[in-house]
């Protein structure tokens, strides 16, 4: 395996585990009510935010609902694949 396959692949696996730790905190804000999810929580959002706050600067909420995260996460599978490709 040469450097570039490896760095590739490294981001790419690195990219989905951020997806994953993304959809975490997506569904945590779902289960407030629960006190160990607040404490999950609370430690996710210094580690996602600062990338979802980068769309909700130019996604405004609609009716309440915040769309940022969508295409955050669009974005981040686009990235991906390219990685996954290369």
């Amino acid at each position: 395996m040469s450097a570039t396959e490896l760095l590739t692949n490294s981001l790419a696996n690195f990219i989905n585990i951020y997806l994953l730790l993304i959809f975490v905190r997506i569904l945590l804000t779902w289960f407030q009510t629960v006190e160990w999810m607040n404490q999950v929580a609370a430690f996710l959002s210094p580690i996602t935010d600062p990338y979802l706050n980068l769309f909700r600067s130019f996604v405004p909420p609609i009716g309440g609902l915040d769309l940022s995260p969508i295409l955050a996460i669009i974005v981040l599978n686009i990235l991906s694949q390219l990685f996954t490709s290369i």
